[in-house]
């Protein structure tokens, strides 16, 4: 073989391992598109970064009361094959009242064994569609799976119930649910305007103060303080596993949320300073509803915050 022929099979071997390498580059890219969900803007589908990225999910769980997140807004008394029923469709006004219902699951029985959450195997809400009147309940349930909750005095209006659970067993075992449904009280129903958006509150002789911009449809820490008499409050109880339990209702629609406590329990001595998980949803306003506990007394704080 001439110099000359060398040199060109030469330039050709070079060429083929070439084209080669850049095949092979090729095929590991694609390959590897589904690890692009960490880069940002490219996890389609998702919620948001944090929330499909496995650190965070694991971060989350090292929370106080962050194992457990419900999703959706609980608009819906159907979620996987869960149904909420009632036979209750009015309850009397002005005295106390029960409301009896029933959680079925995917073959249509009566759920009967659920996990606790927070201390408690249910959670019940109960909030008129101003806003107004609300209630945090936990029920008793009898062996067929009926529940009764024993609410208090209701105002005549439109009202929507919300049952908070998590199966222990079956299709749904470990998943959050947040079902809900609508009952009337009958009367002459005045609606309450919603108080204007405010950083702080004042309840049974305490201040609350609200720290935090929330955007919607974005993880957020929001801060919650409380003082008495110009002074930090620092002999919070534990209530429900956490130092302040926090509930939020979106005005117009009355989507529900479930904001998070990420401050750990240690002993009687909590506060004066409260960190939350904020992931509303939806912009607008958002009435909350802050339950905290000094001295064997729960205590409830409302005030309206609102979402961009």
């Amino acid at each position: 073989m001439s110099p000359s022929s060398r040199f060109t099979a030469r330039r050709r071997s070079l060429a083929a391992a070439g084209a080669a390498a850049a095949l092979a580059l090729a095929l590991a890219a694609c390959g590897s598109s589904s690890s692009s969900s960490s880069m940002p803007g490219m996890d389609h589908g998702s919620k948001s970064t944090a929330s499909s990225s496995p650190s965070a999910s694991q971060a989350m769980g090292d929370m106080p009361g962050m194992d457990h997140m419900a999703t959706g807004n609980g608009l819906s008394d159907t979620k996987d094959g869960y149904r909420l029923t009632s036979k209750d469709a009015t309850l009397p006004s002005g005295k106390q009242a029960a409301y009896r219902f029933t959680v079925t699951g995917p073959d249509g029985k009566p759920v009967t064994d659920f996990a606790l959450d927070q201390t408690k195997r249910m959670h019940f809400y109960a909030i008129r569609s101003d806003l107004t009147g609300f209630q945090h309940i936990h029920p008793t349930m009898t062996d067929d799976g009926t529940w009764s909750a024993d609410l208090g005095s209701l105002t005549p209006g439109s009202w929507r119930m919300f049952a908070s659970f998590t199966p222990a067993a079956g299709p749904g075992k470990g998943k959050d649910f947040v079902l809900s449904r609508t009952f009337t009280v009958p009367g002459n129903a005045t609606k309450t305007p919603l108080p204007a958006p405010a950083g702080s509150t004042q309840v049974d002789g305490y201040t609350v103060t609200v720290k935090g911009e929330v955007m919607a449809g974005m993880a957020h820490p929001l801060t919650v303080s409380v003082g008495k008499d110009g002074k930090p409050v620092t002999d919070l109880q534990p209530y429900l596993d956490t130092y302040a339990h926090l509930t939020a209702f979106h005005e117009g629609d009355v989507a529900f949320a479930h904001l998070h406590p990420t401050t750990k329990v240690t002993d009687d001595h909590g506060g004066p300073s409260l960190n939350f998980h904020a992931e509303l949803p939806t912009s607008g306003n958002w009435r909350l509803f802050l339950q905290f506990q000094t001295g064997g007394t729960l205590h409830t704080a409302a005030l309206t915050l609102h979402v961009g």
